[in-house]
């Protein structure tokens, strides 16, 4: 006889698939009970996820490809202010806008570019008109964006904010920094290849898909939910590279077929049966992965969050104890 009260089904669609479990969590798993609040910070020690920069700008400084082509063949040397623009949609679908990013320009860089000057003077006149004191405050310089988190060198991770449930993988983004990251997308700046490989890894989607909010059916992602309460595994330097040569892998994998966006690229039919060199790039980092936390290679996705919810379990205690 079925005990209801310690039972849980494990996959809906099958009344029979029942457990007994020592504990049901708030996220009816058979896992510590542990409540996954808003946090402000990682509970590991790692880089911190922000949003992109907001232009604040009623889409003056953002520019169509039509449109920085127009400005270019009048005015070439115009190319060191003109960047690509990625949001969520562009990092799937691999078609970046553009944006006069201005930061630091000269009064002299102005008289020697001239075109631009009405993009400037619209994006003040925008903000002026708004009664936000952080809007007006922002139109004493034009130029830049409102809200600028871009860094001026390195490497990102790029994350869009939601995802289709059918995808195994979050399609995740590593990118030169030369590249401007808008606020429809999710950032990790100072990012290397081992961080883009735990976040490509079954062991962080596992995770994302148990605590990640919902935009219909589709995930969406939360820094201050998914990302700041995931563990990051206490590993060395050597254990870091081995996920790093595998990220590297998924990378080059995707290279091979160039064409291809990422949402091309992981819709669930194209990665099981024509992106195989890629599948196996995945399956590659999913085992380094899962050996950095002590998992086995064929363990399920409940075992991992199951082991995840332990492991934030001691990394919250761990901070609340510690003196600050």
């Amino acid at each position: 006889m079925i005990n209801s009260r310690n039972s849980i089904y494990t996959n809906i669609l099958d009344l029979t698939s029942i457990i007994t479990a020592t504990t049901i969590n708030p996220y009816l798993l058979d896992a510590p009970t542990v409540l996954i609040k808003s946090r402000s910070k990682p509970i590991s020690s790692v880089e911190p996820m922000n949003y992109g920069s907001m232009p604040i700008d009623d889409g003056n400084l953002i520019l169509s490809s039509e449109e920085k082509d127009h400005l270019l063949s009048n005015d070439p040397l115009l190319k060191k202010f003109i960047r690509p623009y990625y949001g969520g949609r562009e990092i799937l679908h691999s078609t970046p806008r553009y944006c006069l990013w201005l930061v630091g320009i000269t009064p002299a860089d102005l008289r020697s570019h001239p075109s631009i000057i009405k993009y400037i003077d619209a994006t003040r006149e925008f903000r002026e008109a708004s009664h936000r004191p952080g809007t007006l405050k922002a139109a004493e310089r034009p130029a830049e964006f409102g809200e600028i988190r871009q860094p001026k060198s390195g490497q990102v991770i790029v994350l869009p904010k939601v995802s289709s449930e059918r995808r195994k993988y979050i399609p995740i983004e590593y990118m030169d920094s030369k590249n401007i990251i808008n606020g429809s997308a999710l950032m990790i700046q100072n990012a290397n290849l081992y961080m883009f490989g735990v976040l490509n890894s079954v062991v962080h989607n596992a995770w994302m898909r148990v605590v990640a909010g919902r935009m219909k059916s589709d995930y969406q992602y939360s820094a201050k939910i998914v990302y700041n309460n995931f563990p990051w595994p206490e590993i060395d330097n050597r254990q870091k590279d081995a996920i790093a040569k595998t990220a590297q892998g998924i990378i080059s994998a995707r290279k091979d077929d160039p064409d291809a966006t990422l949402a091309e690229l992981y819709a669930p039919k194209n990665f099981e049966n024509i992106e195989i060199d890629l599948r196996k790039a995945h399956e590659a980092n999913d085992k380094a992965v899962l050996k950095a936390y002590g998992l086995k290679p064929l363990v399920t996705e409940l075992e991992i969050v199951q082991h995840l919810f332990r492991e934030c379990q001691e990394c919250c205690v761990k901070k609340e104890t510690s003196p600050a």
